[in-house]
């Protein structure tokens, strides 16, 4: 699928809500999202495989997925509202792929149960800790300590700590992807109209599945 025709299919989702500022809610736009999902797919090909999007609102990365050809995919997101719009969105989808779809309403924590199979590739878009400090963390530390073959974050390009983290837990990085990210003024702080803020889309893998060629100096 192109990138054109998927982002179109996602901009017909039911969008996430984005009520809640303390949760860092900021939608992935269409286009970004099909543009980074089939990037994922060239270098760890998507099709057939379980897929876990944390933090995943209205479902948009793992929905992605799943019309590419995932075989099951796991939504798991804290905010009731955001639910309701992944629920929306699934029973939309359900009829038309042949993917399976499972969505858990979790704050997600050290006490969170792991899953009974470890997924093939995690994918996420999670709070960057602008508005509450380290409101990643519980998220990508849950990611990292599952021990899929693959995570794959979106995140502010500003961030310094996600390679120590992921080293922490026995992961390599690379990144994919740098551009711009949408800032809509959803929340009441927002002054602007129109404001962007650099996002990089870092894929972190086990020692030797390298699979970017890193630019010479």
């Amino acid at each position: 699928m192109r990138p054109k025709h998927l982002a179109i299919e996602l901009s017909k989702l039911q969008p996430h809500p984005c009520t809640s500022v303390e949760l860092e809610q900021y939608a992935t736009e269409g286009d970004l999202a099909a543009y980074w999902i089939l990037g994922i797919d060239q270098v760890d090909n998507v099709e057939g495989k379980r897929i876990l999007d944390l933090g995943a609102g209205n479902g948009i990365l793992g929905f992605g997925c799943l019309l590419i050809g995932a075989q099951h995919v796991t939504l798991v997101e804290a905010d009731p509202q955001a639910i309701e719009s992944a629920e929306i969105n699934a029973e939309r989808l359900q009829n038309r792929c042949e993917g399976t779809i499972e969505i858990i309403q979790e704050h997600v924590s050290d006490q969170t149960e792991k899953p009974k199979k470890i997924p093939d590739i995690v994918v996420m878009n999670p709070p960057w800790g602008v508005q509450t400090a380290k409101a990643d963390r519980p998220l990508l530390e849950y990611a990292f300590s599952l021990g899929a073959p693959v995570v794959h974050v979106l995140h502010s390009a500003k961030s310094k700590h996600l390679q120590a983290l992921g080293r922490d837990y026995g992961y390599e990085s690379e990144a994919m992807l740098e551009t711009e990210f949408r800032l809509p003024p959803t929340y009441l702080h927002h002054t602007k109209k129109k404001a962007t803020t650099t996002v990089c889309c870092w894929r972190f893998h086990l020692p030797g599945d390298a699979k970017l060629i890193e630019e010479e100096d």
